[in-house]
């Protein structure tokens, strides 16, 4: 299993390199994030044995259970990746590193008010919404200054930059060209918050061709989802 493991994250960093040159882009600016949904806790560990140090959960129970399971591994960030709610926002941010999907002013202000005394700050993206469709997640482009001006205005939040997922119907460089677009204007509101959370297995390539900084990976590097019962 450890043996498969390595060689399937040495194949996908290996892809990313090269699609990294292929857009002239520096490796090094490019974080691959492992997402270990419905994987048990030890996975966790053995990517960590193989120098993953950037895991990504999009449940709130399974982040909150693995983090528990795992316990405190040195320079192990954890990126809360899916549908945020306002009444788990206390256990998503005793559990997360980064928050990646802030698609409205309510869910920026129940991470903000879950903040501890020792919790720091907590850094978060804006998620937004690539398609026609408003029930689906994100902010529209439209409204992406408002919510960042929101955001920035969290003393508890660090605002990071944009997420997104590339619509099925769409070929991927198209949206993730809006994608950038989006980011340059979340620019305008705090200048460093450059981070650009977007593509997965399926369509990372296309993805750091548009400027994503971070990548979220699943089966490519994980294997097949386990069965859930």
């Amino acid at each position: 299993m450890d043996d498969q493991l390595a060689e399937r994250l040495a194949d996908v960093d290996a892809r990313i390199a090269d699609a990294a040159r292929a857009a002239n882009r520096d490796p090094a600016g490019i974080t691959r994030i492992v997402v270990t949904k419905f994987h048990p806790a030890s996975l966790v560990e053995a990517l960590y044995a193989l120098g993953v140090r950037d895991v990504g959960e999009n449940r709130q129970q399974e982040l909150t259970s693995k983090t528990a399971e795992v316990g405190s591994l040195d320079g192990l960030s954890w990126h809360f990746i899916g549908q945020a709610q306002s009444n788990k926002a206390r256990a998503v941010r005793d559990a997360a590193s980064v928050v990646h999907s802030v698609d409205r002013g309510r869910i920026a202000g129940a991470l903000d008010a879950a903040g501890q005394p020792q919790s720091g700050v907590l850094d978060v993206l804006v998620q937004v919404n690539l398609t026609d469709d408003p029930g689906r997640g994100g902010v529209s482009p439209d409204g992406v200054v408002g919510l960042a001006e929101h955001v920035a205005g969290l003393a508890g939040l660090r605002l990071r930059g944009v997420m997104a997922v590339a619509p099925l119907d769409e070929e991927p460089a198209r949206a993730f060209e809006r994608l950038a677009a989006a980011s340059a204007r979340v620019r305008t509101v705090v200048a460093d918050s450059d981070w650009i959370s977007a593509g997965m297995t399926a369509d990372f390539p296309e993805a750091i061709s548009m400027g994503a900084t971070h990548l979220r990976i699943g089966s490519a590097i994980t294997g097949p989802r386990p069965t859930r019962g």
